[in-house]
């Protein structure tokens, strides 16, 4: 077991969970939280800021990144949009503690472009997020080129899911687009957008750390699925050759702050690999001060 560091880890990906966001939420997201992805049933009615950075720092987070999701195209079931203005106000009241993340819309077109614009420019959002699956595109879809060449722009990077959907029911079948080897495609034609396939790509571990090994501006984002349960490659990987390529999040509330750092720290990672992955990658990535 490696030894625990006084490391001040930054969590890059993470859901604002107080009442005023829950309340712009669908209604199916608790059933989901808590049987498909075991969270924790107490936190589904919310949790205020101040609650939420007693917890970061119990497990040793010093810093979060807050997503303004958006998810699906208004109208479809499941859809939700997270204001940015909630995530923007959570910034500037705990700005030692919290930056934000800006979600798109690919069926925004050019006005998501300028809302993104907006969003970075004005507001002081640090970079983009994306949830393929919602829209049912894949992400190298033509749609969100636009957004990508805007990232480039202003030099930020973009988070994505990668991997499957564990979203299904009959009523909101949520196809799996975010097989990582899409990614090859966005990484060859914006050669300096920096991409973050997050949700480490399960069941399609290994092509994404092939896409994050072939690619310099390709990195993996080790959150929603619980260290303990890692495929052994994807420890190999952070462990050696590709220890400069992980960042480390929870997907809060998806995975508890202390039990993820916890079941990290249990992994047989070497020291400079976990101030890499815990707190020095995303910093360089983000290129934070």
């Amino acid at each position: 077991m490696s030894d625990k560091k006084d490391i001040k880890i930054i969590d890059a990906v993470v859901n604002v969970w107080t009442e005023e966001a829950l309340s712009v939420r669908p209604d199916w997201g608790t059933d989901f939280f808590v049987e498909k992805m075991k969270a924790n049933k107490e936190l589904m009615n919310g949790l205020s800021l101040e609650n939420m950075i007693l917890r970061m720092n119990s497990a040793g987070i010093d810093h979060a990144f807050l997503i303004a999701a958006k998810s699906g195209r208004p109208g479809l079931p499941g859809c939700y949009h997270m204001p940015p203005e909630i995530v923007a106000n959570a910034v500037k009241e705990h700005p030692n503690k919290f930056s934000g993340i800006i979600g798109i819309d690919p069926f925004t077109g050019m006005q998501g472009v300028r809302e993104l614009e907006i969003a970075v420019n004005d507001m002081g959002f640090i970079g983009a997020h994306l949830y393929p699956h919602w829209f049912e595109l894949p992400p190298n879809h033509a749609k969100y080129y636009p957004f990508y060449a805007k990232c480039c722009e202003l030099g930020i990077p973009i988070q994505m899911q990668v991997g499957q959907s564990m979203i299904y029911s009959k009523e909101f079948p949520c196809k799996s687009v975010g097989q990582p080897i899409h990614l090859d495609a966005i990484a060859c034609d914006f050669p300096e957008l920096k991409i973050i396939g997050i949700h480490v790509g399960i069941p399609w571990t290994d092509e994404m750390i092939a896409m994050s090994w072939k690619h310099d501006n390709v990195y993996i984002g080790c959150d929603a699925h619980s260290p303990k349960y890692w495929p052994q490659s994807f420890n190999n990987y952070i462990n050696s050759y590709g220890q400069n390529k992980v960042i480390f999040g929870t997907d809060f509330p998806v995975l508890d702050f202390e039990r993820t750092v916890n079941e990290i720290y249990a992994l047989d990672f070497k020291s400079e690999v976990l101030d890499k992955i815990l707190r020095e990658n995303t910093k360089k990535i983000y290129s934070l001060e």
